[in-house]
């Protein structure tokens, strides 16, 4: 191979690159003198000028780089095909992984976290896009722990500054549902517990949308909501084979998980539709409990605004304290509203005169079923833990607040030269 150059000896321009072992060495053709040896091998930018460089400066480093580089692009394109992802969006995820590996934090990492790296950038550009992807398909699919995914996950929207945003309770329940095996005929599921999967999804978003409503959402994990309201959803659609189907069994049927607090929010669930079908009036007849008042969901989801309105004391309805309390203690608490009270005590078929926000229509029902509990995160009603009052020390015991202060206490608190006259005055007096 020629190169460009002139012999230092001879002046000839004949100078060739022999491959002597395993190193190359720049020889005249004429004279044959050597004129370099040694370079194992040069940067892409210095090969032309003949440097010896540094390995990790080297285009065998380069090598290998591209190589991890390769790989996980390969990794990424094959899990946007796997999820049957836009064409965009594996463009985009490439991207994300290509300027990941660029940055130092991401060079030392151990080759598990590299392969996870790959999954991340799938799930930034998803969120990004308002694809229905969550975190614990993208885990699956990988056989990562969400822990180790989730740190990573994090390390690459800091080191990026991507901007990702939340996945939507309909996005969730939309792609939660979607791999439901009751969705999806197979001979392995009864016949009964088939299901249609749009009626399953808009069943299942009323009951989240009430759950949001009455403070069950806020500040919980969503899976296990969206397991519960989709559970209940599934028995509401078809009662009657559907009932006796336990919770744990019905996660089995439909191949996914049993969240643990999935329990409780199916308990707190129910105890809001007990509530509202309380108000119902074709219902009242009914001795309801958590079994039966599955049967009647959909008319319940039909008049949720109102049943909640009369079943809950909602506290934007009163300036003060927690909720608005009982509505026939508004309507004895003056004699101006005593006729009020007169009336709502009479029967449920006369409709108590609206006296301001507190009254309402439905006042003479709610002072014969009692006083309305305020409409309140479960955490407020029932609180798990309760802070304790610190032990007062002895020293503290024995304060009362009734003690004599001494004459170099008040000098401290004395500023002014007019305050300091008026105390000498005033001690003189004394």
């Amino acid at each position: 191979m020629a190169a460009r150059g002139r012999c230092p000896e001879c002046g000839s321009g004949s100078l060739v690159e022999d491959a002597h072992y395993a190193q190359q060495q720049l020889v005249c053709a004429a004279c044959g003198c050597v004129l370099s040896e040694g370079l194992l091998t040069t940067t892409y930018t210095d090969e032309e000028h003949l440097r010896e460089v540094a390995y990790s400066q080297s285009t065998g480093q380069k090598e290998q780089l591209s190589r991890c580089l390769q790989r996980g692009i390969r990794r990424v394109q094959d899990l946007c095909k796997v999820l049957k992802l836009p064409a965009a969006f594996e463009e985009t995820a490439v991207s994300y992984f290509q300027r990941a590996l660029e940055l130092p934090a991401f060079h030392l990492v151990s080759l598990e976290k590299k392969e996870l790296l790959g999954g991340c950038c799938v799930l930034v550009t998803c969120r990004q896009h308002r694809w229905p992807l969550t975190m614990g398909t993208v885990c699956s699919l990988l056989y990562a722990k969400q822990e180790l995914f989730a740190s990573v996950f994090l390390s690459l929207q800091r080191e990026l500054g991507l901007s990702v945003p939340a996945l939507s309770l309909a996005d969730l329940v939309t792609t939660h549902l979607s791999s439901f095996r009751l969705v999806q005929p197979s001979a392995n599921i009864p016949g009964p517990f088939l299901e249609d999967k749009e009626q399953l999804v808009a069943r299942t978003m009323a009951i989240v949308e009430l759950a949001s409503a009455t403070w069950l959402v806020t500040g919980r994990h969503p899976v296990p909501v969206v397991t519960a309201a989709a559970f209940l959803a599934w028995q509401s659609l078809r009662p009657g084979p559907r009932l006796s189907c336990p919770l744990a069994r019905f996660c089995r049927l439909a191949g996914v998980e049993l969240p643990p607090p999935a329990q409780l929010r199916l308990k707190e669930l129910l105890e809001i539709l007990l509530a509202m079908a309380s108000q119902l009036s074709w219902l009242r007849g009914f001795r309801l409990d958590k079994k039966t008042v599955v049967k009647h969901i959909g008319d319940l989801l039909q008049h949720r605004l109102l049943l909640l309105k009369r079943a809950f004391s909602q506290q934007e309805q009163q300036g003060t304290g927690l909720g608005m309390g009982s509505e026939s203690q508004e309507c004895q608490g003056s004699e101006s509203q005593g006729s009020v009270s007169q009336e709502c005590q009479g029967s449920e078929s006369q409709d108590c005169p609206a006296q301001g926000p507190p009254s309402s229509p439905w006042a003479g029902q709610q002072q014969q079923r009692g006083a309305l509990r305020p409409l309140l995160p479960p955490c407020l009603l029932h609180p798990r833990k309760r802070l304790r009052a610190a032990a007062p020390s002895a020293a503290g015991a024995a304060v009362t607040g009734d003690e004599p202060i001494s004459d170099s206490e008040i000098e401290q608190y004395l500023r002014s030269p007019e305050e300091i006259r008026a105390f000498r005055r005033a001690k003189a007096w004394s």
